[in-house]
């Protein structure tokens, strides 16, 4: 049971470090929470710092729910247990005892919770999102029909905590995405620049408001 709480804590505090912060303010003298989105995940940090530094948050992010799902089973915590250790991770991101318990929307983290409990459903989970993302453009919409997929994707697997924990995430996560989602009903999310919506909407910009500008 105390290898069980200590693990537990671990977990949380491990979930808590908010790159996106800590890598703003040391490499680049800008606290992200005042810029864009004001969000410490990886998209804001793509947004406000660069490409470089975004993909530097999101591995770390990921490696943050890798790391606390994987290291109990290095203590002999098999089964769904190591789920717990993950949600804790989840948690801390979200609500980060650094960040005055609040945080992200922690989608890369559960990505690597994921990756450490059921690989090929992380790859599912990764492939609907960076095909999403290249058809819409949009990461909000990616990471809410990632998690949907998975939630589907686990129900046929039979793995009822899987099941389970993917339905309450994916709660969370259209929760935590209620203003994006508004935004995307209204047409006025903030849209990564590539992908297939972006490029559509850069060519009617370029090729229809120059010939009403002449009208």
């Amino acid at each position: 049971m105390v290898k069980f709480i200590i693990l537990l804590i671990l977990a949380y505090l491990l979930g808590s470090i908010p790159n996106g912060i800590w890598i703003g303010k040391i490499f680049f003298h800008i606290d992200i929470r005042r810029h864009g989105s004001k969000n410490i995940g990886a998209t804001n940090t793509y947004r406000v710092l660069g490409w470089f530094a975004g993909t530097i948050v999101m591995v770390l992010d990921i490696a943050k729910g890798a790391i606390a799902t994987w290291l109990p089973m290095q203590f002999g915590i098999h089964s769904w247990y190591p789920l717990i250790f993950g949600l804790a991770a989840i948690l801390g991101h979200t609500y980060s005892i650094f960040d005055h318990f609040r945080g992200g929307k922690a989608v890369a983290t559960s990505a690597g919770m994921l990756w450490a409990y059921n690989f090929v459903f992380f790859c599912i989970a990764a492939g609907t999102w960076v095909t999403c993302i290249f058809v819409t453009s949009m990461v909000s919409l990616a990471s809410m029909l990632g998690f949907t997929i998975i939630v589907i994707a686990s129900f046929f697997e039979h793995d009822p905590a899987l099941t389970i924990l993917a339905i309450c995430l994916t709660i969370f996560t259209f929760y935590r995405h209620r203003n994006n989602i508004i935004k995307i009903i209204h047409g006025n999310e903030n849209l990564v620049p590539f992908g297939l919506y972006y490029w559509y909407l850069k060519y009617i910009k370029k090729t229809i408001h120059p010939k009403q500008q002449h009208k």
